[in-house]
C-alpha cells in the first residue's frame, strides 16, 4: 500500500516513455524515494528492504503535463460568450464579468479548473490572474505544481497601478518557494497593449529586485501588432526588447503574429513561447509560425489558455492539435512528430517555465507523472505508445496521477479536492456573477 507518508516505492511491469534524443520506450521499473525518481529501467533495482510495489500492467506512464499559459478562474466563464473575436469578447463579455469577481469566486473557479487538470494529467500549470492568494491557497490545497503570477491590466489610474504592482509584488514576494517548493512566481504585466510602456519597465525592474522571471501575452493578433505599431512604432517583440523585458528570463504567451526577425531576437534572448492552438483557433486569432520557431531554437511549450477560450483545459487534445495543424499548414506530414508534440507538453513546458527537475521521466527528476490506460480498443495494436499518446490519447484516459512523490488522482478520481463540492460551488459561483 502506497499513501502520502510512503519515503520509498516501486513500480514493476510499467511502461515507461523516456523522452530523450533516442526517444524509446522502457519497459520495466521505476523505483521513487520521497519526492524524486531515483532508478527507472528494464532490470528489478536491488533493493535491501521490503517496499511496497504498483503493478503498472496496461498503463503508460508519461511525465506530468505541463501547462504553460492560462487563467484558472475563468473556468466560471466557460461557455458565456463564444464565437466572437478577441478583443469583442475580451471588452464586452469578459472584463465585465471579471470585475464582479470576489476572492470566493476565483478561490472556486480555480479549483475547478485544478481538478480538471489534475484528471487530465497536468501536474504544472501556469497561472496569471487576481486574487492570486485564492488560486495559491487551491494550489496548497490540491498538490498540483504550479507558476503562479499576478496578471496586471495597467490601463488605470498611477495610484491604481502602484497599488497593483505592489499586490504583485508582494504575492511574489510571500509565495515563491511555498507548498513544499511546488510554487514558485513570475512577475506578469499583462501584454504591452495594456499596459504603458512606463508601467512595464516597473515590472521589469521589479522583476530584477526578486530574481524571478517575467510572463505576458503578445502577438496574440494581427489588431494587436498593429495597434503596438500605431502607438509606439514597434512590433510588440521589439517594443519589449526596448522595455528590457528580455534582460529577464522571460516566457510570451501566443506569440502568433512574429517575423523573421522578431524570432530571431526571441532565440537571442532564450525567451520561450507558449502555443496555445487550441484558443488561437476558436478565436480565430491565427496559427503561430512553431516549425519556424523550433527552428530557430526557441523553446516551444503548450498552454490552453483560459477555459473560457478554449474551453477546457485537456493538454492532450493541445499536443494532438500541434501535431496536426502544424502539418496541415505546411504541406510537411514531419514537421510536428509526435514525439516532439510530446515534448512541447512536457520536457519543453518544464524549461520555459525554469522549472530543471520536471517535465521527463529520469532519476533525480521530480516525481511527477501519470499513468494512462492503455487496456482500451484506442491503443490496440501495441506498436507506437508515443504515437499512441498523441493521436490516440485522450485527458480521460488518465488513470493515476502522482505529483511531487504523492499520489493526487487514483482510478481516475481526485484524492485531494472535494469535486461534488467543487462543482456546485462553481455553478453557485456563476449564478451568482450574473445576478450582481
Amino acid at each position: 500500500m502506497v499513501n502520502s507518508t510512503t519515503k520509498k516505492w516501486m513500480i514493476k511491469n510499467g511502461t515507461f516513455t523516456i523522452l530523450n534524443n533516442k526517444q524509446s520506450i522502457v519497459k520495466g521499473y521505476m523505483l521513487i524515494e520521497n519526492d524524486l525518481i531515483t532508478y527507472i529501467g528494464e532490470e528489478k533495482p536491488s533493493i535491501d528492504e521490503e517496499i511496497p510495489v504498483i503493478d503498472g500492467n496496461n498503463l503508460l506512464f508519461l511525465p506530468g503535463l505541463v501547462n504553460t499559459h492560462g487563467h484558472a478562474a475563468m473556468s466560471l466563464l466557460r461557455g458565456y460568450g463564444d464565437d466572437l473575436a478577441l478583443q469583442i469578447w475580451l471588452q464586452e463579455k469578459m472584463w465585465p464579468m471579471e470585475e464582479k469577481f470576489t476572492s470566493k469566486d476565483v478561490y472556486w473557479g480555480s479549483s475547478l479548473s485544478v481538478l480538471e487538470m489534475l484528471k487530465g494529467g497536468t501536474t504544472t500549470f501556469l497561472d496569471m490572474y487576481d486574487h492570486m492568494d485564492q488560486v495559491a491557497n487551491v494550489v496548497q490545497e490540491s498538490g498540483i505544481r504550479a507558476v503562479l503570477t499576478r496578471g496586471v491590466i495597467g490601463l488605470c489610474s498611477e495610484e491604481v497601478q502602484r497599488q497593483k504592482l505592489q499586490e504583485a509584488i508582494n504575492f511574489a514576494k510571500d509565495w515563491n518557494g511555498q507548498a513544499e517548493g511546488r510554487i514558485t512566481t513570475m512577475m506578469s504585466p499583462h501584454a504591452p497593449y495594456t499596459c504603458p510602456p512606463d508601467f512595464f519597465t516597473q515590472f521589469v525592474q521589479a522583476a530584477h529586485d526578486l530574481d524571478i522571471p517575467m510572463h505576458t501575452h503578445m502577438s496574440e493578433t494581427r489588431s494587436e501588432v498593429a495597434q503596438n505599431v500605431a502607438d509606439y512604432g514597434l512590433r510588440p517583440v521589439q517594443h519589449l526588447e526596448k522595455l528590457g523585458m528580455f534582460t529577464r528570463p522571460s516566457i510570451v504567451a501566443h506569440g502568433v503574429h512574429l517575423t523573421d526577425e522578431e524570432i530571431e531576437i526571441l532565440a537571442k534572448y532564450n525567451v520561450g513561447v507558449s502555443h496555445n492552438p487550441g484558443s488561437n483557433l476558436k478565436l480565430a486569432s491565427g496559427i503561430a509560425r512553431i516549425t519556424d520557431l523550433l527552428k530557430a531554437g526557441v523553446t516551444v511549450s503548450l498552454g490552453t489558455d483560459g477555459p473560457a477560450s478554449n474551453n477546457n483545459l485537456d493538454m492532450f487534445e493541445e499536443m494532438r492539435l500541434a501535431a496536426l495543424i502544424h502539418k496541415g499548414i505546411s504541406g510537411d506530414p514531419t514537421a510536428i512528430p509526435a514525439a516532439e508534440a510530446l515534448r512541447m507538453g512536457t520536457i519543453y513546458g518544464a524549461k520555459s517555465l525554469f522549472l530543471d527537475s520536471v517535465g521527463s521521466l529520469a532519476p533525480g527528476m521530480k516525481a511527477d507523472f501519470i499513468a494512462i490506460n492503455t487496456d482500451q480498443a484506442h491503443f490496440i495494436p501495441r506498436t507506437d505508445f508515443i504515437s499512441h499518446a498523441i493521436y490516440s490519447a485522450c485527458s480521460k484516459d488518465v488513470e493515476h496521477v502522482w505529483v511531487n512523490g504523492k499520489q493526487v488522482v487514483k482510478n481516475g478520481a481526485c484524492l485531494t479536492l472535494d469535486e461534488e463540492r467543487i462543482r456546485h460551488e462553481a455553478q453557485s459561483a456563476f449564478e451568482g456573477l450574473l445576478n450582481r
